[in-house]
């Protein structure tokens, strides 16, 4: 194990793309010192002694869904307790409060709502970018774009739906809904969701028309390490084809692996992945994902101090203010998760890196207050 380490560090010294086979020994070796060592280094390579940091806000439009995940506790029934769905006017509203609160990002998800129509969706972006111009609009997951494309009737127009978002005012997809990407995992615990190809499909179809996404992973529930692995591959395979077709093409510009957490969900049984085994995943996602050029360590789903240690382990970005959050809650915390720039700043700073706030493209703001633009140094 010890020779077949060091081959790896070689490689990776040399920039070359590990092998799945490779990525399996990261996994399984006792020297989890090294993987973190190795992906710091890789980190530092790319982004020095800069991590981000970004002043968002997240809208949870609705928790109405037509899916019954095993792994999610967000989703309701239209007639369930709990159950809600904002309209228009109060998505307006939050996006001007967000505004004027300085943020640089709104970021909009929620559950497929089976009665909701597509132009909901266009007034929705329609009325943040009137409303809220300065707002990056950052919204709907791959399985929300393909639940859009039915509702306007149109399932086999996904590049059409995306320009007809695109034009009310979307800016970029986030990575949600890709959970795990092996049909075995989706027909267990996501029965109905989009499968991988879709997933792609969407994602593929949003870089052809100049727009930047995310990926995630959802792990530490019912998948295997050869699953987390293909999914990984996946996932660089897509990338390499958005590089290829150069300037113009959006591409993926983080990956945001995502612990399972089982409280309230039909998989509470599971214990979910340990701390040790987020740094883990975490490392070996920044050193298998080597054509992405950030790793986020999203806090709300990790806590700030878990997110402080993987800013030493790969990690460059820790996502942002947030307030708003409805989908997870670590801990007993419960919607209101909110944390300031302040903190931010100081999580990253106790990890010995320098905090630069960004904003969605990872281009760095200059700020005064609740004013910001977007600084002439661009952002790696």
């Amino acid at each position: 194990m010890v020779h077949v380490l060091k081959h790896i560090a070689n490689k990776i010294e040399q920039r070359e793309r590990l092998t799945l086979d490779e990525g399996m020994v990261l996994f399984q070796t006792p020297d989890l010192w090294e993987v973190c060592r190795l992906a710091s280094r890789v980190r530092e390579r790319l982004h020095g002694k800069r991590a981000y940091y970004n002043v968002n806000r997240h809208v949870n439009y609705t928790n109405v869904c037509a899916l019954s995940c095993k792994f999610c506790s967000f989703y309701r029934k239209k007639d369930d307790d709990g159950a809600y769905e904002y309209d228009v006017g109060a998505i307006r509203a939050e996006a001007i409060g967000a505004q004027e609160a300085g943020a640089t990002e709104i970021h909009i998800v929620g559950g497929l709502h089976p009665w909701l129509p597509f132009s909901y969706y266009t007034d929705m972006l329609a009325a943040i970018r009137e409303s809220a111009p300065k707002l990056h609009i950052k919204a709907f997951t791959a399985v929300e774009i393909v639940h859009l494309a039915r509702i306007a009737r149109r399932p086999n127009d996904i590049a059409g739906v995306l320009r007809d978002l695109k034009a009310a005012g979307l800016g970029s997809l986030p990575g949600g809904g890709a959970e795990v990407f092996d049909d075995r995992v989706h027909d267990e615990a996501f029965k109905g969701k989009i499968r991988s190809d879709k997933w792609l499909e969407v994602h593929r179809e949003a870089h052809k028309l100049g727009l930047n996404t995310n990926a995630t992973i959802l792990y530490g529930h019912i998948e295997s390490l050869d699953d987390r692995l293909h999914h990984m591959d996946l996932l660089r395979t897509a990338q390499d084809e958005a590089i290829a077709a150069g300037a113009g093409s959006g591409r993926f510009q983080t990956i945001i692996p995502l612990p399972f957490i089982p409280d309230d969900s039909e998989l509470e049984h599971l214990p979910g992945p340990s701390g040790v085994e987020n740094l883990r995943m975490l490392a070996v996602c920044r050193l298998m994902l080597d054509n992405f050029a950030h790793v986020k360590t999203f806090w709300i789903m990790q806590t700030l101090e878990m997110a402080e240690l993987m800013l030493q382990a790969g990690a460059d970005d820790i996502d942002g203010t947030v307030v708003w959050y409805d989908i997870t809650k670590v801990g007993g915390s419960d919607t209101h998760q909110e944390t300031d720039a302040r903190r931010l700043c100081q999580v990253i700073r106790n990890a010995g890196f320098e905090p630069i706030e960004r904003d969605t493209l990872y281009r760095p703001i200059a700020r005064d207050g609740a004013e910001w633009r977007v600084a002439e140094v661009a952002a790696v």
